[in-house]
């Protein structure tokens, strides 16, 4: 037996006594998922109150900050900053409509950017081994983001509960997929 599979079981031999911990965990995250899947308008909601709740945190911290690196020169400008942030959490508990349409926008306008700059790195590397993939990745993501801007701001009341519930779901398989693997080899 190798030294590398030696420091790999015994790295993953804590884990594997918890397999049914990391079962569960999968079994909690696909549940999630599957709820915010037949709710998107709920889990765009949820969503955007999280952002809001995180935006008013960072907000507190940057105020907090402020104060602490006050004799640095830029006192006002870090002050400033967190008020922004505090602010703008706070509009999205009285607004979380137009917030959702405002992130809905911006994740459909850096969709179509990634996309873009995914194709012409994908044609930079046409020499290159696996540039189809590179190539099939753009093509996804712009049209992802077309699809998304062409149907904003109806796309608005679902899209993030979507992506929400589907990257739910998907951590959910991948975790029930590592527990009960790791429940087999042990």
């Amino acid at each position: 037996m190798s030294t590398m599979t030696l420091s790999k079981s015994s790295t993953i031999a804590p884990l594997r006594a918890k397999s049914g911990w990391i079962i569960a965990l999968g079994v909690v995250y696909l549940v999630g998922g599957i709820i915010a899947l037949s709710s998107v308008v709920m889990a765009t909601a949820a969503s955007v109150l999280i952002v809001g709740i995180m935006m008013i945190i960072a907000g507190v911290a940057e105020v907090v900050n402020a104060f602490q690196v006050r004799t640095w020169g830029k006192f006002i400008l870090w002050l400033l900053l967190g008020a922004l942030y505090i602010v703008a959490g706070l509009l999205t508990f009285a607004n979380p409509l137009l917030a959702a349409a405002l992130l809905t926008l911006l994740l459909g306008a850096s969709l179509v950017a990634s996309g873009i700059m995914r194709l012409i790195l994908a044609f930079s590397m046409k020499d290159g081994a696996h540039w189809g993939w590179v190539l099939l990745s753009g093509l996804i993501t712009l049209l992802l983001g077309f699809v998304i801007l062409s149907r904003w701001p109806i796309s608005s009341l679902y899209v993030l509960g979507i992506f929400l519930g589907i990257d739910l779901a998907i951590a959910g398989v991948s975790w029930l997929a590592i527990g009960f693997g790791m429940k087999k080899a042990a």
